[in-house]
């Protein structure tokens, strides 16, 4: 299960003009601004959960995914992920979580992709017949078998993204955080990425907490919704509940920004 209380998290960011003079100046004096990036953030996701994450770019979607992957510390505030605190156990947090972010590669750049896979089971310690398990089931589901051999520096954004999805899932996580998972993927893909998700949710009861801006992989994949604004939970409900009338959901969303004056 996961539970956060209260959350808060701010960055410091360096400031300044564009210019010679501005660069020199900032050489010896620099301006600061304070992000508050979240605000006591608290939400409970039970086990087998599939929860949709939104909001606009800057909201503070990423910072709690990487505060509940033990990336980031928050500045105060809980967080309990199966009874592990994720940022002062992440060895053994680590082993029970996938995490996909659309802009960031888990594989390495110049060596097949294969080869990857094969140095994220030793990093996991997974037992071999688990990964000859997982490795056939996700070559088949996601069609990898022609590009597993393959440099990443060498796929399309649509083939590296399906094998960064098979990379968070070849150690039988518990919990999977994707964060924009579908990006630069076709509807055939995108299709299929959606069935798998929601495949492994059913048959493993993964919890998945999924961040995206495509409101289709909403709808097709999760059971309730998350809205952050500005760094605050704006509503929790489901998708039904998202709904206004017979407005698509495009077009309730863009509403909702204007009316909790988050764009």
């Amino acid at each position: 299960m996961i539970e956060l209380k209260n959350i808060c998290k701010t960055f410091k960011v360096a400031r300044r003009n564009a210019g010679f003079k501005e660069a020199f100046k900032a050489f010896f004096k620099r301006e600061y601004e304070y992000i508050h990036a979240l605000k006591n953030i608290s939400f409970t996701i039970n086990d087998g959960e599939m929860v949709g994450y939104i909001g606009p770019n800057g909201a503070g979607k990423s910072s709690t995914i990487k505060i509940m992957s033990g990336i980031l510390n928050p500045d105060s505030g809980e967080c309990i992920i199966n009874g592990r605190i994720p940022w002062k156990d992440r060895i053994n947090h680590v082993k029970e979580i996938g995490v996909v972010f659309g802009q960031r590669s888990q594989l390495w750049w110049d060596v097949p992709v294969i080869d990857s896979f094969e140095l994220i089971k030793d990093i996991y310690k997974t037992p071999n017949e688990i990964y000859k398990n997982n490795l056939n089931e996700l070559t088949k589901i996601l069609d990898l078998s022609q590009i597993v051999r393959t440099p990443a520096r060498q796929l399309s954004l649509g083939q590296r993204m399906r094998c960064e999805l098979a990379a968070s899932l070849l150690h039988n996580p518990k919990i999977l955080f994707l964060d924009e998972p579908t990006i630069g993927l076709d509807a055939v893909s995108k299709i299929a990425v959606r069935s798998f998700i929601k495949k492994i949710n059913k048959e493993k009861n993964t919890t998945i907490i999924l961040t995206t801006h495509d409101m289709q992989d909403i709808e097709a994949i999760t059971e309730r919704i998350l809205l952050i604004g500005k760094g605050e939970i704006l509503l929790d409900g489901s998708f039904a509940d998202l709904k206004r009338g017979d407005k698509n959901i495009d077009e309730t969303i863009a509403e909702m920004y204007k009316e909790y004056e988050i764009l």
